[in-house]
């Protein structure tokens, strides 16, 4: 009775250990190297698989481009104290009379706190009529008032300042140390004049990105390149909305690197080799230096220069191999862009792959060893 217990623990075992070979039901990170060429186009698949070279890399080298059209760059600063609909004047006048027109007896002057820039631009003075405002300086104003004026009380003296009102105004939002309405005014008719009187940005500078947006036309440039490029430090206009938002690019990384997650961008480009690092490295226990893959939705005009073919419609599913083996395998790594909604695989080395099987075995029969006892035991 022993016997036959013993050979029929020794059989259940073989037949687990047989199925467990049979179906590769060991625990893996994802598919291998063999099985992502075997998705490939070329043997019917979907995804295209292609080995990254020095024509690869030119062809895949094209980042987002950032910048402001020419209906930003060309437009001119405002004057400083133009007068735009909304805005708020504070008007002094003196008459040359004793009996003046718009004071009491005897005052040397009369002033006119907050008088408002209708929607149309005019304003309403007694005596001197409903007069246009917008458009001019105060300068302009102040000629227009004393020859209305003059026809009513002789040689009239005036002083108009433009009061920082609701019409020449941007809107600035986002991650700013205060957001709000802003007043175009001298110190800050340029966007980065404008952003520091918001408070400066609140986000890390390298990867800050700042949007313009005027009417129904729209730019948005990088935070740096506004000192980098004087020329992109545009001239605001009223009305202007800005926003200033953290980059929201990122890719993912999975299989056997140190680290399995999702990663924010930290720069403004990113590398395949500067990926790798920023995720803790190759697994060396299990990671395939030969297997590195970038999984991509490539733009056609891309997916056509990295192909080398005219017949390609649209957005193509793209495979890129990298082998840090390779005599300037790491080369092309650093010089591969990584994208936003990339995906970084790398796949685990066979010989690792052969170990959690010997692993697997070893451990079943021991499994094995110790049913085959217990029978013997509970049989005798």
């Amino acid at each position: 009775m022993k016997s036959m217990a013993s050979r029929g623990a020794r059989f259940v075992a073989l037949v687990v250990i047989v199925s467990l070979v049979a179906t590769c039901g060991l625990p893996r990170t994802g598919p291998n190297r063999r099985e992502l060429f075997a998705g490939s186009v070329q043997r019917e698949g979907d995804a295209f698989v292609v080995s990254v070279n020095d024509r690869v890399l030119r062809a895949t080298s094209v980042v987002e481009a950032l910048g402001f059209s020419s209906d930003f760059t060309n437009a001119g600063l405002i004057g400083a104290d133009t007068i735009s609909p909304g805005d708020t004047l504070s008007l002094s006048i003196w008459e040359n009379v004793t009996d003046p027109l718009l004071g009491a007896q005897g005052a040397p002057s009369t002033v006119l706190d907050e008088v408002q820039v209708d929607s149309a631009g005019f304003i309403f003075i007694p005596y001197a009529g409903r007069v246009r405002a917008a458009g001019s300086t105060p300068d302009q104003l102040r000629q227009t008032l004393s020859r209305n004026l003059d026809a009513q009380t002789p040689d009239p003296q005036i002083i108009v300042r433009r009061v920082a009102g609701d019409g020449a105004t941007v809107s600035v939002a986002g991650a700013v140390g205060s957001q709000g309405v802003y007043a175009i005014q001298r110190p800050t008719r340029t966007l980065s004049a404008m952003l520091s009187r918001a408070g400066g940005i609140a986000v890390e500078a390298e990867t800050a990105r700042v949007t313009v947006v005027r009417g129904d036309r729209t730019g948005t440039i990088w935070f740096n390149d506004l000192y980098a490029h004087p020329e992109l430090d545009i001239a605001l206009r009223s009305g202007d909305r800005i926003l200033v938002e953290a980059d929201t690019r990122s890719f993912t990384a999975l299989g056997a690197t140190n680290s399995q997650t999702r990663v924010p961008f930290n720069t403004q480009t990113i590398s395949a080799i500067e990926a790798i690092a920023t995720v803790g490295g190759l697994n060396p226990n299990l990671a395939d230096p030969t297997g590195v893959f970038v999984l991509r939705n490539e733009p056609e005009e891309i997916a056509r220069g990295v192909l080398g073919r005219t017949d390609i419609v649209g957005t193509q599913r793209l495979i890129y191999v990298l082998d840090l083996t390779e005599p300037n395998g790491m080369f092309q790594a650093r010089d591969f862009v990584i994208r936003d909604q990339d995906t970084l695989y790398v796949t685990v080395a066979p010989f690792a792959q052969w170990n959690q099987v010997i692993s697997a075995l070893t451990g079943t029969l021991s499994t094995a060893g110790s049913i085959s006892s217990l029978a013997a035991n509970t049989g005798g």
